[in-house]
């Protein structure tokens, strides 16, 4: 199975599809999701799950991301023919903020969503160096996403449309918001708002492999390279492969092909 790419999307298209998977990565692991997200997207793929993963750039609007986002996945959807297929949203980090905005705005009939990670900070907390500036640069103290953090839990609040949710929080992950959003949607949704809490930490849907290749010569940097490459490689996998479990559990018990 070879990625494909469809406008600005990266797509996977398993022989047997059961369902879409809608993918967004975080802010700037999102540029190229069939790099840095490649293991766990293709083994949503060899379970039988078509992935359409949208990269995006990351910018202060968020609301033209969403919007460029929206479009990007409708042309792969139509080209595709995967209308028939139930869909789901997915995203990481900063990916679920932009699936919350245009669960929000648009018409997407999703069957469902899933959140990892989810993080929904101001300017100044995501971008640390801008709090440098803000004494010497007066103009610089209006600088804020839009829309802004509170904007967004109201906007979630008072417009998103999807019951069906899954939220998955990283034990090590000191930077997520996966509590204040699990709060928000069970109150709008009391019945179907699952939060599952998993060993791993922010980067865990990552699992990029540590490609660390010896020289002609071995040297000791060679050997704490390769030590690095199976210890990152052994913990982050085991915990991305337990990732993916999870998801296709969840995901296999509500699929609900459509008529």
């Amino acid at each position: 199975m070879e990625w494909l790419k469809v406008g600005n999307n990266w797509v996977l298209t398993p022989s047997k599809a059961k369902a879409v998977i809608h993918f967004l990565g975080g802010a700037f692991l999102g540029t190229n999701p069939q790099v840095t997200y490649k293991k766990l997207l293709t083994t949503l793929a060899d379970n039988g799950f078509v992935i359409i993963a949208t990269a995006f750039l990351n910018t202060f609007d968020h609301r033209q991301i969403a919007l460029e986002v929206y479009q990007a996945y409708r042309e792969a959807e139509n080209k595709l023919f995967l209308d028939y297929f139930p869909a789901f949203g997915m995203g990481h980090s900063m990916g679920c903020k932009i699936h919350l905005l245009m669960d929000s705005w648009f018409d997407l009939n999703r069957s469902g969503n899933i959140f990892m990670a989810y993080n929904n900070y101001s300017a100044y907390r995501s971008i640390p160096f801008l709090a440098n500036f803000r004494e010497t640069l007066p103009e610089i103290q209006e600088v804020e996403f839009t829309p802004s953090p509170q904007e967004t839990l109201s906007l979630i609040a008072q417009s998103y449309k999807t019951p069906l949710n899954l939220l998955i929080d990283f034990a090590e992950d000191d930077i997520d918001e996966i509590p204040a959003l699990a709060e928000l949607l069970q109150k709008k949704f009391p019945d179907s708002v699952k939060v599952s809490k998993m060993e791993g930490n922010h980067l865990t849907p990552v699992a990029v492999d540590v490609d660390w290749q010896a020289g002609q010569v071995f040297t000791p940097l060679d050997a704490i390279g390769q030590w690095m490459k199976q210890g990152w490689n052994e913990t982050m996998n085991r915990e991305n492969m337990e990732l993916a479990r999870l998801l296709r559990q969840w995901l296999n018990t509500h699929i609900t092909i459509k008529v």
